[in-house]
């Protein structure tokens, strides 16, 4: 039977984008301001998006599977979102008072995700998994973290350290080298930093035992992304969070992505119990936003009860009104029956991508769960970092499927997750399945 296949949309020259970029590396080193920007070799400039869909300067209409890195779960151009921001913009955007925006906010969080009784916001993911460490710190006295191999948790120092091992830095599978992040980052640093294995339970009881006298924390991504997202096994998230209770260390989930695993987020649904929570991308419905949850106990360092908190934390647009309104209409508009509705989009794509990897015979595998998914030039689905790795041969590959869904409209994330919107359904789902197809029935991947 033949393959009803998508045709390709009519190929841009990407002029402007040529031009535009020509212009941004005069003034902005590299010519982006985000080293996760996708090239290849310049980018795409971005016009305007609406739902599901995102348009370029040059005139090229894609379905969006990056949705800004997964923070756009109702795609763009939300009108609830529209609606709130424009009318709270203006009474004004920032303030040096707090807004009732911020407790209506923080009420949500409270009431949803189990663990979360009490909230501070700040304005990034990396914020947000800055002071969530600190915090353990002040409350523990420790300076030492332990956090998974290959593990993205944004641009604060310890938290970076080990993201990017390579086979050639990472060492023997038993003690994990912590890799420096960047040229200079201090050995200070990659000190105070332990490596665990995702999925090695064993290794990781030995690992945080043998360093229980320094460690603050232990902290984890409940579905690691950057690293595969990867899927937990349940008794890797036990020996994590036994083992550190044994020995007065905080658990510290990063949600910051994984939150829109669903209703309750990410550590609820793989029976996680952390002290802290991190959070941000979905619950800032589009605008810059972060926020550190927890326990009341574990919450307490940011506290002074009237005297100096042993944590102190600010920011200039901490809890603005803007992001606060935004946050809470994109939320709220997230029930359970949307999160519902988004995994059966998930489950069912990620059921028909295997079965036409199992129909080709293709070297490929699919990872994720609720509204992620990826894909991996592997034909074992990985479990760990150093499974998902992608050596030079596989990276083009993943390279040439990336050129080949654009051509066919489609944007997907290179070494990342992809993610569904609220704004996709049968017909988006049905796209993406016959440009998978396509690309593997007729060899479009062969170096």
């Amino acid at each position: 039977m033949p393959i009803r296949t998508p045709a390709p949309q009519q190929a841009s020259l990407s002029e402007i984008s040529k031009r535009l970029f020509e212009r941004a590396c005069i003034v902005i080193p590299d010519g982006v301001n985000r080293a996760t920007v996708d090239r290849d070799p310049f980018p795409d400039y971005v016009g305007w998006g609406r739902g599901a869909y995102l348009y370029d300067v040059d005139g090229s209409k894609y379905l969006d599977l990056n949705n800004n890195f997964t923070t756009l779960i109702h795609g763009h151009a939300f009108e609830p979102v529209i609606e709130v921001a424009r009318r709270v913009l203006k009474d004004g955007s920032c303030f040096s008072n707090p807004t009732l925006h911020e407790i209506n906010l923080a009420e949500l969080l409270c009431e949803r995700i189990p663990a979360v009784e009490q909230v501070r916001f700040v304005n990034t993911g990396t914020e947000a998994v800055m002071f969530a460490i600190k915090a353990a710190r002040a409350a523990t006295g420790r300076p030492a973290i332990a956090k998974i191999e290959g593990a993205y948790h944004g641009a604060y120092d310890w938290a970076e350290v080990g993201q990017a091992g390579t086979p050639d830095t990472w060492g023997a599978p038993e003690a994990p080298i912590t890799v420096p992040n960047y040229a200079g980052q201090p050995r200070s640093v990659t000190d105070d930093v332990i490596l665990l294995r995702f999925n090695d339970a064993a290794a990781a009881r030995r690992r945080i035992a043998a360093n229980h006298q320094r460690l603050a924390c232990i902290l984890i991504d409940p579905v690691p992304s950057r690293a595969g997202l990867l899927a937990p096994d349940d008794s890797f998230l036990a020996a994590i969070v036994e083992t550190a209770r044994q020995y007065g260390i905080l658990v510290i989930a990063d949600e910051v992505l994984n939150l829109r695993q669903g209703y309750q987020g990410a550590s609820a649904r793989f029976g996680l119990n952390p002290d802290l929570i991190c959070m941000g991308k979905i619950i800032g419905g589009g605008f810059p936003i972060g926020a550190v949850g927890g326990t009341k106990t574990a919450m307490a360092v940011f506290g002074g009860s009237g005297g100096p908190p042993l944590l102190p934390q600010a920011g200039t647009f901490s809890a603005n009104p803007i992001s606060m309104v935004a946050g809470l209409a994109s939320m709220t508009a997230m029930t359970v029956e949307q999160f519902d509705r988004l995994e059966r989009l998930g489950d069912h794509l990620r059921a028909r991508l295997r079965q036409v990897i199992a129909k080709y015979e293709a070297p490929f595998s699919v990872t994720g769960s609720a509204s992620l998914f990826r894909l991996h030039p592997k034909p074992d689905a990985p479990r760990e970092y150093r499974d998902a790795y992608l050596s030079k041969s596989e990276a083009e590959t993943m390279r040439l499927l990336g050129r080949h869904f654009k051509k066919h409209g489609i944007i997907l994330p290179f070494a990342a997750a992809a993610s569904l919107s609220t704004a996709m359904g049968d017909t988006e789902i049905e796209l993406i399945i016959q440009t998978f197809e396509h690309a593997l029935a007729y060899e479009e991947l062969t170096l």
